[in-house]
């Protein structure tokens, strides 16, 4: 008798419940038919001599196949409820594009084509995520690791102006502004795998040289390309969801490989402050580079291309050799790209990010509200530890501390979108008749705007007065929620309404963030300097507040707006 383990192993994990009950119900019924044949049979044999005892166990073994039968009719009504509980969680997915070689065209074999990433098996899905999540902490944490180390990097090459001592931190956000403008481009025209692969290998290599900077001008320089590198993950993690994942399970998954990107710029000062304070500065790159080598040897072997373009470029190209067909073409080509040459399409993929930045308002309004949020994260990083220091008189490891409670803020925020934006997005579907909007997203980021400025006012006026530390630090939490609520709406809604080209959507994003990230930190000293911690603080808070109704028009006005400038790519 087969287990249903042994059923499912048969069937496949991933295959859907009522088809794993069929099997289950068909293979058992068939046993069971054939253990009461058997039995009847030998008892025909030999019911001249054992007539009595040959229908006692006829009886015996009838009973024990209907016990069977019921059982595994019990099992095909609980495979059944599972089954029905799966399709109401999931939205109704547009067909995959089929091959038709009569036609010229080519493009996936059926609907579950295994080559096809939505088609991955979870486990695989799962694995890939992680490997991306892992080097996606990395990076960032790479960002704001020299935070706490800047008063020793001033005193090591002699530097006497503030905004040029911060200029390490701020320059490697300049290079995520850079980076993403040709990474995602071209992981659009020649895959994910291989363009992230290599900037990663650039983010590493980079490492060294600011290891081994021997002035600050160097270290500048050195800390901008290791940026560079270290955008890959941060503008390709969401083509690659968008690649693997339905709409319906986004969500989660960009809060898994987000996890890494929001916990990154908030371990690094702790972390930074504390090797600052004994190894030294310079060890801090070492840290960074190491695991992040592992990481990128485990992608290079472990991570397959997404790209579902690229698959069936890759396709065509192999039949046109195979079958001597030139004219064969992908089911992707569209009016626009026909006929154009390599350098065409290179030309037009590069220019992509910015012009959806710059011709898709919804991109640029949603950009400059988070850039806003996102920017008073990285001048609270620069200041939050000079500020504790001289506010409390704590040492330059203990002053990081307070990062923790920033980390804690992020962590809960991602928690709970990863439990509400897919749920929502199901709920709100259903309501619209199964019709899913991008739009949907962006009810979370109404609530996580009003959360926002409790920080400011709270951990503004606490740091000022010098009440007791915890004060302060319990006021870093709800800056934390709410720069990842506003974040990850707004991440989410852009890989759902261009998820043909997520990557450059991301870099749009990114790019706008990145550069305001950059360069307002450097205005922190001066304006606290002029202002005070108090009213400096509650400044930022007064923008935020202003900044509150930006959610509200995008959720009420989005989508007239994107239907009304749309991609002609």
């Amino acid at each position: 008798m087969s287990t249903n383990s042994d059923i499912e192993a048969q069937v496949g994990g991933d295959q859907p419940a009522d088809a794993l009950a069929r099997v289950s119900f068909d293979q058992d019924l068939h046993h069971s038919r054939r253990s009461s044949a058997n039995h009847e049979r030998a008892s025909d044999s030999d019911k001249k001599s054992t007539r009595g005892s040959s229908e006692g166990e006829g009886a015996v073994e009838i009973e024990s196949a209907q016990n069977e039968i019921a059982r595994v009719e019990s099992f095909r009504s609980r495979a059944s409820r599972r089954s029905k509980k799966s399709r109401k969680d999931h939205l109704t997915a547009a067909p995959l594009p089929l091959s038709e070689l009569e036609k010229g065209v080519v493009g996936w074999e059926s609907q579950d084509d295994p080559i096809m990433p939505l088609n991955y098996a979870t486990n695989r899905k799962r694995w890939i995520i992680s490997l991306v999540a892992f080097v996606s902490l990395m990076t960032p944490l790479s960002s704001s690791i020299l935070a706490p180390a800047i008063a020793d990097i001033s005193k090591e090459f002699s530097v006497t102006s503030t905004t040029l001592a911060a200029m390490p931190v701020s320059i490697y956000l300049l290079g995520y502004a850079f980076g993403p403008l040709f990474l995602a481009p071209l992981s659009e025209i020649h895959g994910r795998a291989v363009v992230l692969t290599t900037a990663n290998i650039f983010f590493c290599l980079w490492h060294i040289g600011v290891a081994l900077a021997p002035n600050l001008g160097s270290l500048v320089v050195f800390r901008f390309f290791s940026g560079v590198g270290g955008s890959g993950c941060m503008t390709l993690g969401g083509g690659i969801i968008a690649d693997m994942f339905p709409v319906e399970e986004r969500g989660l998954a960009m809060s898994l490989w987000t996890l890494g990107l929001t916990l990154g710029p908030s371990l690094g000062p702790v972390i930074g402050a504390f090797i600052a304070g004994s190894i030294g500065w310079r060890w801090a790159p070492w840290i960074v580079m190491i695991p992040s080598v592992i990481c990128t040897i485990l992608l290079f072997f472990l991570l397959p291309e997404t790209n579902h373009r690229v698959l069936i470029d890759r396709k065509v190209k192999a039949l046109r050799a195979e079958l001597n067909r030139p004219e064969l073409e992908s089911r992707y080509e569209t009016e626009q790209t026909r006929g154009l040459s390599r350098g065409a399409v290179l030309r037009i993929g590069l220019t992509r990010p910015l012009q959806i930045l710059v011709f898709t308002p919804i991109v640029s309004i949603l950009s400059i509200y988070v850039s806003f949020v996102y920017g008073t994260v990285y001048l609270m990083f620069n200041t939050i530890s000079p500020v504790f220091e001289n506010q409390y008189g704590w040492s330059p490891g203990v002053a990081g501390l307070p990062f923790i409670a920033l980390a804690l803020g992020f962590f809960a925020g991602l928690l709970a979108f990863s439990v509400l934006s897919d749920s929502t997005v199901i709920r709100l579907s259903k309501a619209n008749g199964g019709v899913f909007k991008p739009e949907m997203r962006l009810p979370l980021m109404i609530y996580y705007a009003i959360i926002t400025p409790i920080t400011f006012f709270w951990y503004g006026w606490a740091i000022d007065k010098q009440v007791c530390w915890i004060v302060p630090v319990l006021g870093l939490f709800p800056l934390g929620v709410g720069v990842i609520g506003i974040w990850m709406p707004a991440q989410a809604y852009i890989v759902d309404a261009y998820s043909a080209y997520a990557a450059s959507g991301l870099a749009a994003f990114t790019v706008l963030r990145s550069i305001i990230a950059a360069f307002l930190p450097l205005a922190g000293p001066a304006m606290f300097k002029s202002l005070g911690l108090g009213w400096g603080n509650s400044l930022l808070g007064f923008l935020c507040v202003a900044m509150i109704p930006v959610p509200v028009l995008i959720h009420r006005f989005g989508e007239r707006i994107r239907k009304r400038y749309p991609l002609t790519f």
